[in-house]
C-alpha cells in the first residue's frame, strides 16, 4: 500500500462501473488517471445491484459485489494499482433505498414471513394503512392488467421447487413466496391425490404445524423459524425420491391453477393469494394505494429504515471491511434526503469510520460528500458530519457566471411570444408538485395523511379534522415547500426549519379556500413540535414520526416535480435547467461567487465541486455554449423566428394542435445548438445521422418527462411520432440543408465563446475552495445530455494519447481547440499545482480580486494565499464581442487591469504564469488584463507572498 496517498481528495475522477466497464477496464487507466493528476478515483455503486443495472443505484445485496462488474480478486487489483500510483477511492453508497424483487433475499423474506420476518422493519412499510385490505400485507404492483384479469387468464400460477421444497406463485418470470402457514395446507390438498397415506409426508405437515403453532413466538424465537426450514427441507427430500408424490403435487397444483374461461376453477388460488403478506395489483394502482416508501415513483426500488440499528450494521458489512482494510478512502451518500435523520446517520457512519481508522495511519476522519440539493437561501447543515456536498451548487454558480444578467428581460419576453403568454416558473413548480402529489406519489400523499389523521385524533381539540381535509392541507403546504426537506428531529427545529414551515404553512394559507384556517395551526404545530407544548395528550413519539414522514415526502415531491417535470416545461434559456439549479435565477453576479466561495473556505472546506455529473440534464460544455446566446438575445430570437419558419410544414396537427408545440420545438432548437458536435458542418453533414438520433431519444425523453403530451406512464405515440419525424427532418441535410447550414453558422459564430466559457468553468473549478471532480470523459470536450446520453462509453486511448503529447504547446492546441485537447491540457497543469502544492488548495485563504478598466466586467479574479504561497486565477467572462475564433483569444482587453492589494503581492513583485511557463511583473498591483491574456485565454498565477512574509 502506497502510505503517501492523501486522505483528503486533491481531485477525483468518476467512473461508472456495468457490465460493459468492469475493474479491468477501470484498473487499465489508473495510470492515465495518476498522470492527468487525480488522487482518488471516485466510483459508482460497488455493491450487488440488480442484474443488467447500467448503475448500480438498485443494490439487493450489501454484502457482496456486483459480480457484473467484476470479482473481488479483480476489485482488488484495481485498488492495488491505485495504491501503486498513489490514488485512493471513494465509493458511492445508497443508504436510503434497495432494489426489490426475488434477487434481493430481505425483500422475498419479508414476501415469505410478512411481519413475523427479521427485515420487516429494514424497510419502510406501513402495516396499517388506510385501506383496510393491506393491513398486515405490502402492495405489489406487478401485474400488467387488474388483478382479476390476469387470475382469470391463468396468467398465475403456483409452483413447487422440488429441489428446495418451496412453493410460490409465478407471474411470467417473477416468482412470489407461499406464506408458510399455508404449507400445511397446500400438503393436506396434495396428500389428497396420493394413492396411500404418506407417513414421511405426515410427520412433515405436523412439524409444520407445531413450528408455526404460535405466530407471536415465532416473529421472536428464530428455533421455531428454524424449526419449519428443517421440515421444509425435508418435504424437498421425499419430493425428489418419492415418484407418486410428485404426481400427487402436479395434479393439486394443476387444479389449483385453474382453467382459463372457467372462473370459479380460480376461487381456490384467489383465496390462497388473499391469505399471503402482499396483495399483487394492477401496476398503475401504484400510484394510490402502495404501501411502502420508494424511490420516488420507482416501484422496484424501496425505501429503508436506516435508522434501525440492526440495518446499520447489516447493511454496511462490505464497507465497513473496505475502510479497515484500506481500500475505501470516503464514501458519497446518494439521496440522503430520503433519510429519516440524517444527521444521526452520518454520525453513526463516522463512528463506523473511526474504528475502522483505529486499525490504520489514517485520520479518524472519514471523508463523506452528500447528495444534497440546497436551495438559493440555504445552506449545508454546519453540524452534520460531513466534508461537504457532491457540488450541484457549485455547478449552477459558476455556471451562471457566464450568462449576461441584461439578457434576462428580453429572452422572457421571447418566450412568452413563443408560447402565447407569459409563463410563470414558480406557478409552473407549484402545478407540477400538485400534479406529482395526485398521480405519481398519491399514495405516500396518503400514507402520510393518515398518520396525522391518527395524530389528530389523539386529542379533543383536533379530532373533527377529517381525513380528506387534512390530505388537502398537506398537499397544500407541501406545494409551496421552499425546500427539498427539513430536519426536524426528537430535539425539535432549528431557525432554518422554522423559518421554512412557516412560509409554506403561510403560502398555503393564502392558496386555500377553505374557511376554517385552524389546520394550518395545527400541522404547522406538528412539522415545528410546538403541539407537544399544547398540552393535549399527543404522544410524542406519534408526533415526531409524522414529522419524519413529511420530511421524507417533501424531498420526492420536489424532485420530481422540478428536476423531472418543470425543468422540461419551463425552457425559457434551458443552461438554467440543471438539477442544483433555479431557472428563475438568470445568472451569478461575481460578487455573489466570491461569496459562496468565501463562505466554503470557511464552512466545508473540503467539499467536492462538479460542473458535470451523471446525473446533469446537459454536458458542462452544451451549458457553456448555451451561455452565449444570452450575449445576443435579439440575434437568437431572430435566428429562432427563421428556424420555425423553415420548418412550420414539419410539424403535424393532432386532434386541432400542433405536434410539436412551441415549447417542445423551442426546447429542440436550443439543444440541438447546445450539443452540436465541433466536427459537424457542411456541405456533407457527416455524422449528422448519429447526432439526430440522439437528439430523437432525447426529446422523447424531455416530452414524457414534461408530462404535458406525453409520459412515461401514458405514453401518447401520436404525439411522439410527431416529435421523431418533426426531429428527423429538420435534421436531414436533404430536407432542411438551408437549416442546416444557418445552424452551424450560429455555432460557428458562438463555439469559441462557449470554448472559453468551458475552459474558464473548469479552472475555477480546480482552483476554488474544495476539490474539483472530473466526470468520466469531460476532460476533453463535453457536449452530453441527459442520461443515457452521459453515459456513453469513452474512448481512453484518445484520451491517453493526447495526455502523452509531448509535442503540443499552448499556441498549438489553441489553433485545435475543437478538439478538446486544449481543455485536457488545461486541467492537467491546474491538477499539476494542487498535487506540487496541496495545503495551499485545501487552506489557502480566498481573496476576492477587483478589475478596472473597460471591461472589467467581463473578469473574474481571485488568490488564494497560503503561509507565504500565492496563486492567483483571472479568466473571462462574456467575450463574445471580444473573442477571436482561431485561438480563442480576447482581440482587445483595452485598459482593463486586474488590481492586486498589498496583501496578496509577490515579495519579487513577480509572478510565473502556470500556463506559459513565463514571469510577469506586478510591482505596482497591478496586472494588465492584455498582457495577462494576451497568449492564452486565462490565468494561473504563482509566487510568494509579500503580505504573508510581513506578518
Amino acid at each position: 500500500m502506497n502510505s503517501r496517498r492523501p486522505t483528503t481528495p486533491r481531485a477525483t475522477y468518476r467512473l461508472q462501473f456495468s457490465k460493459d466497464f468492469r475493474f479491468e477496464d477501470a484498473t487499465r487507466i489508473v495510470r492515465y488517471l495518476a498522470e492527468f493528476g487525480i488522487s482518488h478515483v471516485y466510483a459508482s455503486p460497488l455493491l450487488k445491484a440488480r442484474p443488467g443495472s447500467t448503475h448500480g443505484y438498485d443494490i439487493v445485496d450489501h454484502a457482496h459485489l456486483n459480480p457484473e462488474i467484476g470479482s473481488g480478486e479483480a476489485f482488488d487489483a484495481f485498488v492495488d494499482e491505485l495504491h501503486r500510483h498513489g490514488l485512493g477511492l471513494i465509493v458511492d453508497f445508497v443508504p436510503n433505498h434497495m432494489g426489490v424483487g426475488p434477487d434481493n433475499p430481505w425483500w422475498v423474506d419479508v414476501l415469505e414471513w410478512g411481519t413475523a420476518s427479521p427485515y420487516a422493519d429494514f424497510f419502510d412499510i406501513d402495516w396499517e394503512p388506510l385501506e383496510p385490505t393491506l393491513s398486515g400485507k405490502v402492495l405489489l404492483p406487478v401485474l400488467g392488467d387488474h388483478y382479476g384479469a390476469v387470475l382469470e387468464r391463468g396468467e398465475l400460477k403456483l409452483d413447487f421447487n422440488a429441489e428446495t421444497g418451496r412453493f410460490s406463485l409465478v407471474y411470467f418470470d417473477n416468482p412470489f413466496p407461499i406464506a408458510p402457514e399455508r404449507y400445511a395446507e397446500l400438503l393436506s390438498k396434495v396428500s389428497v391425490h396420493l394413492p396411500q397415506p404418506n407417513e414421511a409426508l405426515g410427520a412433515i405437515v405436523a412439524a409444520m404445524k407445531e413450528a408455526l403453532s404460535d405466530a407471536q413466538d415465532r416473529s421472536v424465537d428464530p428455533a421455531r423459524r428454524g424449526a419449519f426450514e428443517t421440515a421444509r427441507q425435508r418435504l424437498a427430500e421425499i419430493a425428489a425420491a418419492d415418484s407418486a408424490l410428485a404426481a400427487a403435487m402436479d395434479a393439486t397444483l394443476s387444479l389449483l391453477n385453474g382453467t382459463p374461461g372457467e372462473p370459479g376453477s380460480f376461487d381456490d388460488l384467489h383465496r390462497l393469494l388473499d391469505r399471503q403478506a402482499y396483495r399483487l395489483a394492477f401496476w398503475r394502482a401504484a400510484a394510490h394505494e402502495i404501501n411502502y416508501r420508494r424511490f420516488f415513483d420507482i416501484n422496484d426500488l424501496a425505501g429503508l429504515r436506516m435508522d434501525q440499528p440492526e440495518l446499520f450494521e447489516a447493511s454496511h458489512p462490505l464497507i465497513r471491511r473496505w475502510i479497515e482494510e484500506g481500500k475505501v478512502d470516503g464514501l458519497r451518500l446518494d439521496h440522503i434526503d430520503g433519510l429519516r435523520d440524517p444527521k444521526a446517520y452520518f454520525e453513526r457512519l463516522q463512528r463506523l469510520g473511526s474504528s475502522a481508522n483505529a486499525a490504520t495511519d489514517k485520520s479518524p476522519d472519514l471523508p463523506v460528500f452528500v447528495e444534497k440539493i440546497l436551495a438559493a437561501h440555504e445552506n449545508l447543515r454546519s453540524d452534520w458530519a460531513v466534508s461537504g456536498t457532491t457540488g450541484y451548487e457549485f455547478m449552477s454558480e459558476v455556471n451562471g457566471l457566464f450568462i449576461d444578467q441584461s439578457a434576462e428581460r428580453r429572452l422572457t419576453q421571447f418566450y412568452a411570444q413563443l408560447t402565447g403568454g407569459s409563463v410563470e416558473f414558480e406557478a409552473l413548480a407549484v402545478s407540477a408538485k400538485r400534479q406529482i402529489m395526485d398521480g405519481l406519489l398519491a399514495s405516500e400523499l396518503s400514507v402520510l395523511a393518515n398518520a396525522f389523521n391518527r395524530l389528530a385524533r389523539q386529542s379533543r381539540t383536533t379530532r373533527d379534522f377529517t381525513f380528506t381535509g387534512l390530505q388537502q392541507a398537506l398537499e397544500n403546504v407541501v406545494a409551496h415547500f421552499p425546500v427539498y426537506r427539513t430536519y426536524v428531529t426528537d430535539e425539535g427545529p432549528e431557525r432554518e426549519d422554522r423559518r421554512d414551515i412557516e412560509w409554506a404553512v403561510g403560502l398555503a394559507r393564502q392558496a386555500t379556500r377553505t374557511p376554517d384556517l385552524s389546520i394550518y395551526d395545527f400541522i404547522q404545530a406538528v412539522l415545528t413540535l410546538d403541539i407537544l407544548d399544547w398540552g393535549r395528550g399527543y404522544r410524542r413519539p406519534d408526533v415526531v414520526n409524522a414529522v419524519l414522514k413529511f420530511q421524507q415526502y417533501t424531498g420526492p415531491v420536489t424532485a420530481k416535480a422540478m428536476e423531472d417535470t418543470t425543468f422540461y416545461r419551463y425552457v425559457r434559456f434551458v443552461s438554467l435547467n440543471e438539477v442544483g439549479s433555479e431557472p428563475i435565477h438568470f445568472g451569478t453576479r461575481p460578487v455573489a461567487f466570491h461569496d459562496s466561495n468565501a463562505r466554503r473556505q470557511r464552512e466545508h472546506p473540503n467539499a467536492m465541486l462538479a460542473t458535470a455529473t451523471h446525473d446533469h440534464k446537459r454536458g458542462e460544455d452544451v451549458r457553456a455554449r448555451l451561455d452565449v446566446i444570452s450575449e445576443m438575445p435579439r440575434g437568437w430570437a431572430n435566428r429562432v423566428r427563421r428556424w420555425m419558419q423553415l420548418n412550420r410544414r414539419k410539424r403535424r396537427e393532432i386532434d386541432g394542435h400542433f405536434a410539436p408545440d412551441r415549447n417542445d420545438e423551442y426546447l429542440f432548437y436550443q439543444t440541438v445548438v447546445g450539443a452540436w458536435p465541433h466536427d459537424l458542418g457542411g456541405p456533407d453533414f457527416e455524422g449528422i445521422e448519429t447526432f439526430s438520433e440522439r437528439i430523437a431519444a432525447y426529446m422523447q425523453k424531455a416530452a414524457r418527462e414534461a408530462k404535458r403530451h406525453t409520459s412515461w406512464a401514458a405514453p401518447d405515440e401520436d404525439y411522439e411520432k410527431a416529435l421523431s419525424d418533426f426531429v428527423g427532418r429538420t435534421l436531414d441535410p436533404k430536407e432542411s440543408r438551408p437549416l442546416l447550414e444557418d445552424i452551424s453558422a450560429l455555432v460557428s459564430e458562438i463555439a469559441a465563446a462557449g470554448a472559453s466559457n468551458g475552459l474558464a468553468q473548469v479552472l475555477l473549478k480546480c482552483t476554488s475552495p474544495g476539490f474539483p471532480d472530473t466526470y468520466q470523459g469531460t476532460e476533453f470536450w463535453d457536449l452530453s445530455l441527459v442520461d443515457p446520453d452521459n453515459r456513453r462509453p469513452v474512448d481512453y486511448r484518445v484520451r491517453q494519447e493526447a495526455l502523452a503529447g509531448s509535442e503540443d504547446t499552448p499556441d498549438t492546441l489553441l489553433g485545435s481547440w475543437r478538439d478538446g485537447r486544449i481543455k485536457q491540457w488545461t486541467i492537467q497543469r491546474v491538477l499539476g499545482l494542487r498535487r506540487q502544492n496541496p495545503t495551499l488548495f485545501a487552506d489557502g485563504d480566498y481573496r476576492p480580486l477587483a478589475a478596472a478598466g473597460e471591461h472589467a466586467d467581463r473578469l473574474v479574479a481571485f488568490a488564494r494565499v497560503h503561509e507565504g504561497d500565492l496563486l492567483v486565477c483571472i479568466v473571462p467572462r462574456l467575450v463574445l464581442p471580444l473573442i477571436g475564433d482561431a485561438q480563442l483569444l480576447v482581440r482587445d482587453w483595452a485598459d482593463t487591469q486586474i488590481l492586486l492589494p498589498e496583501d496578496v503581492r509577490p515579495a519579487d513583485g513577480v509572478l510565473t504564469d502556470a500556463f506559459l511557463r513565463r514571469n510577469m511583473s506586478c510591482a505596482d498591483g497591478r496586472l494588465a488584463a492584455s498582457d495577462v491574456l494576451g497568449r492564452f485565454p486565462m490565468a494561473l498565477l504563482v509566487g510568494r507572498n509579500e503580505g504573508e512574509q510581513r506578518g
